[in-house]
C-alpha cells in the first residue's frame, strides 16, 4: 500500500486538470455528437445533462472519496472500505478500464494515422478514397502498429509518475485542447450551413426520443464513458489527493470541462456535416463521422480543410491520450498496491497484457464494437451502481466523514449528495444498467 501512497499531486489545480483529462477524451469529441444526432438532439443533450447532474456527479464524488479514505488502489479499496465480500468489485475495474483500453488503444492508432496521413499526403478528395484509406488503417500490420504505438505513448507517461507524467502531461495539454477545439468550433460557425447543423443536430427537439430505449442507453453509456466514473480511474488518482481538497467542487469542475467539450464537438462537428452535405455517411455510425466524412468534407475546401483536419485529429490525439493514462493507472497502481511492484515494472507488463487482449479489436471492427458496448457500457454503468450501494448504504459514514473534513462542503451540501446516492443514483442507475442490458441482447440477437 505504501507504494501507492508515496506519489501526490503537486496542487488541486493538477488533480482537476487530470481527472478533466481522463474525462475528455474521444467519446466527447465524436461520440457526443453522433449520439446527439440519433437522439433527437435536444432530448439527447436533455437526458445527458440529468444523468450527469443528478446520478454521475454525486457517483463522481463518491468515487473520489473512496479512493482518498481508503488510500487504496481500485483493485484493494473497495474490500478495504466494506470487506472480503467487495473484493470482486475490485476485479470488475480491472476488468473495465483494460478492457475499455485494449479497443481504445486501437481507435486512438486510427487517429495517429490519419493525422500523420493529413500532415504528409493531404486529404482523400471523395468518399471512395476516403473508404480506401480507412481500409487501409483499420486491420492488419497498420492497425497493430497504431495500436501499439499508442500504449507505447501511454505507458512512458504513466512510467514517469503522477507529478512528473500525469500532472505534467495535463497542465498543458487540457488548455491546449480546449484552445484548439474553440478555434475549430468558431471556424465552424462561419461555414455555410452552420445554422442548419446546430438546428438539426443540437437544438431539435423530438420528445418520443425520450422514452426510446436506445436513445436511453446511449444517454446512459455516453454520461459514465464520458465522465469516466465507474471504471476506476478517478479512484486511482483521488488516492494522491490531500485531506484538505474541496472534493465536491473539484468533481463540478471536471463535469463541467467534459460537457463543455461535448458541446462544443458538437458546435463543430454539425456545421461541417451540414455543409458538406455528409449527413448520410454520419448516420451510419460515428466512425463514419470522424475518419470519412470529416476528411471528406475538409478536402473540398483545400488547403485550408487541410490545416483545420491537422489541428482536429491533434486535437483528437491529445484528448484520448490523457484519457488513456487514466485508465492504464488503474492496473499500475493495483499492481503496485497488491504485489509491491514499482511502477515502471508495473506499466510495463500491463501495458503488454492489454496489447494482446486488444489485437482482436484491431483485426475486426464486430469485436472492437462488441468490446465497446460490453466494458464501455454495460459493466462501466455496472461499476457506477456498486460505488452508489457502497457508498451510499454499506459505509456512508465514510462518505458523510471524509466531506466533513473540508470546510467547502457544507452540511447542507452533503445532504444532498447522500440523498442522489442512497435514493436516485441507485435506482436510476439500476433501471439503466437494465435498460443496456436487454438493448444491448436484443442488438446482437437481430444481428445474429
Amino acid at each position: 500500500m505504501a507504494a501507492v501512497r508515496k506519489e501526490q499531486w503537486k496542487s488541486g489545480f493538477g488533480f482537476v486538470l487530470a481527472a478533466a483529462g481522463s474525462a475528455v477524451g474521444l467519446g466527447n469529441l465524436w461520440g457526443f455528437a453522433y449520439r446527439a444526432s440519433q437522439g433527437g438532439g435536444g432530448s439527447f443533450v436533455l437526458l445527458y445533462l440529468l444523468i450527469v447532474g443528478l446520478i454521475c456527479l454525486p457517483v463522481l464524488v463518491a468515487e473520489m472519496v473512496l479512493g482518498r479514505t481508503t488510500g487504496s488502489s481500485p483493485l484493494l479499496a473497495p474490500s478495504k472500505a466494506a470487506g472480503k465480500a467487495w473484493w470482486p468489485m475490485g476485479w470488475m475495474f480491472i476488468a473495465a478500464s483494460c478492457g475499455i483500453l485494449a479497443f481504445y488503444a486501437v481507435l486512438m492508432g486510427w487517429t495517429g494515422h490519419t493525422l500523420v496521413h493529413a500532415l504528409q499526403v493531404g486529404l482523400p478528395e471523395n468518399k471512395q478514397a476516403a473508404d480506401a484509406f480507412f481500409d487501409s488503417i483499420s486491420g492488419g500490420n497498420s492497425a497493430l502498429a497504431g495500436q501499439g504505438i499508442s500504449l507505447l505513448l501511454t505507458a512512458l507517461v504513466v512510467a514517469a509518475g503522477v507529478q512528473a507524467g500525469i500532472e505534467r502531461l495535463s497542465r498543458w495539454a487540457l488548455p491546449l485542447l480546449l484552445l484548439l477545439l474553440i478555434g475549430l468550433a468558431i471556424w465552424a460557425s462561419t461555414l455555410p450551413g452552420a445554422g442548419e447543423g446546430y438546428r438539426t443536430f443540437l437544438l431539435r427537439w423530438d420528445g418520443e426520443e425520450l422514452m426510446n430505449i436506445s436513445t436511453i442507453r446511449n444517454a446512459f453509456s455516453q454520461a459514465f464513458f464520458s465522465i469516466g466514473t465507474g471504471i476506476g480511474s478517478i479512484l486511482a488518482y483521488s488516492v494522491y489527493l490531500n485531506r484538505k481538497a474541496p472534493l465536491p467542487q473539484e468533481a463540478v469542475a471536471v463535469v463541467g470541462l467534459d460537457t463543455a467539450v461535448g458541446l462544443l464537438a458538437g458546435m463543430l462537428t454539425f456545421p461541417v456535416v451540414i455543409s458538406f452535405n455528409l449527413g448520410e455517411v454520419v448516420s451510419d455510425s460515428t466512425i463514419g463521422a470522424i475518419f470519412i466524412a470529416l476528411p471528406t468534407g475538409l478536402s473540398s475546401i483545400g488547403e485550408t480543410g487541410r490545416v483545420v483536419a491537422v489541428l482536429f485529429f491533434a486535437l483528437a490525439y491529445l484528448a484520448a491520450i490523457t484519457s488513456a493514462v487514466s485508465l492504464l493507472e488503474v492496473p499500475v497502481s493495483s499492481l503496485m498496491d497488491r504485489l509491491s511492484w514499482s511502477r515502471g515494472k508495473a506499466t510495463w507488463v500491463s501495458a503488454a497484457v492489454i496489447f494482446v487482449v486488444g489485437i482482436p479489436a484491431s483485426m475486426s471492427l464486430e469485436v472492437l464494437e462488441t468490446m465497446d458496448a460490453l466494458f464501455g457500457g454495460v459493466l462501466l454503468i455496472a461499476g457506477g451502481l456498486l460505488i452508489a450501494v457502497l457508498m451510499g448504504w454499506v459505509v456512508p459514514n465514510l462518505f458523510l466523514e471524509d466531506l466533513q473534513q473540508s470546510a467547502a462542503a457544507s452540511p447542507l451540501l452533503r445532504r444532498v449528495l447522500m440523498f442522489c446516492l442512497r435514493w436516485i443514483s441507485p435506482v436510476v442507475i439500476a433501471a439503466g444498467l437494465l435498460i443496456s442490458t436487454v438493448d444491448l441482447l436484443r442488438n446482437w440477437s437481430y444481428a445474429a
